[in-house]
């Protein structure tokens, strides 16, 4: 069996031999194993990839057995379950179609099994690609409500992680502190960068040179959360807004792209208020 385990814990010496250990007396052998220490907060992270001869509660038992000296955040999973996504969508539609294809194409190592909308406008694009979509109109009168109900579905499908592919609604506190480190937001900017209506207008009013998206984890502090992944464009003096909100448009979709498939291999860390990202 192929297995990922991710460690995190507090920095100390004997970890990385537990590790080993471990793996070792699960019937194991390490495939990929990394490693990173943050000194600010002395905090040890580890994505370790095995095979082990063992069945994964046996394998599960062992490695916990053997590190719980580090008392450690220890997950463990098979490499060949794929995490399970919820897709929030609104009516932008770059985003959720390169899921889509990168899905199509099997590059995309997650499962779909539901797309909510608060608008309807991508209904057919989703149903076509034999996913069932739900629409749940929100206004102010209803957003807690309306959440209740994504929260639902999220524990019915066994959701793993929700992404926000152009989502165009604030989700509430509350909906974010059920799902710490679960929600992956794309941002329309190199953060932190113009925020509020029309960035792009705003930055063309600007003259910027440089454009990007941000894709980060969803906290209560708007646009906060920490950073997954980044990307830019150079841009010229004579570009239009409308150029620069299609340049804008292929960095999103690319960025957000590489963030779901950075959670889905379990190589993103949260340390503090900032991630440790393995290649």
């Amino acid at each position: 069996m192929d297995l990922i385990a991710s460690l995190q814990c507090a920095d100390q010496p004997g970890i990385v031999h537990a590790m080993t250990s471990a793996v070792l007396a699960a019937e194991g052998n390490i495939i990929e194993n990394q490693q990173f220490t943050d000194h600010a907060t002395n905090t040890f992270v580890m994505p370790t990839r095995f095979e082990s001869a063992h069945s994964l509660d046996r394998a599960v038992a062992t490695l916990q057995s053997g590190l719980a000296q580090f008392n450690p955040s220890l997950h463990i999973r098979p490499t060949q379950e794929k995490p399970r996504a919820l897709v929030l969508v609104t009516k932008e539609s770059h985003c959720l179609r390169d899921l889509l294809y990168l899905l199509e194409l099997n590059e995309m190592p997650i499962e779909i099994p539901l797309v909510i909308s608060n608008r309807e406008d991508l209904k057919n694009l989703v149903e076509s690609h034999g996913i069932p979509f739900l629409y749940l109109p929100i206004d102010a009168t209803n957003k807690l409500a309306q959440e209740a109900v994504m929260l639902k579905k999220i524990e019915e499908l066994q959701i793993d992680f929700v992404v926000l592919a152009r989502y165009m609604q604030i989700l509430s506190s509350g909906f974010c502190a059920a799902l710490p480190g679960k929600i992956i937001n794309i941002h329309h900017s190199f953060l932190p960068g113009f925020k509020g209506a029309k960035p792009y207008h705003q930055a063309h009013d600007r003259g910027v040179k440089i454009i990007g998206a941000t894709a980060h984890f969803v906290t209560a502090d708007l646009d906060e959360g920490p950073i997954i992944e980044q990307d830019v464009a150079h841009v010229g003096h004579t570009a239009t807004p409308e150029q620069l909100i299609s340049i804008g448009r292929d960095i999103e979709r690319r960025v957000l792209s590489r963030a779901v498939q950075l959670f889905a291999e379990d190589r993103i860390f949260i340390v503090g208020h900032r991630t440790v990202v393995f290649s």
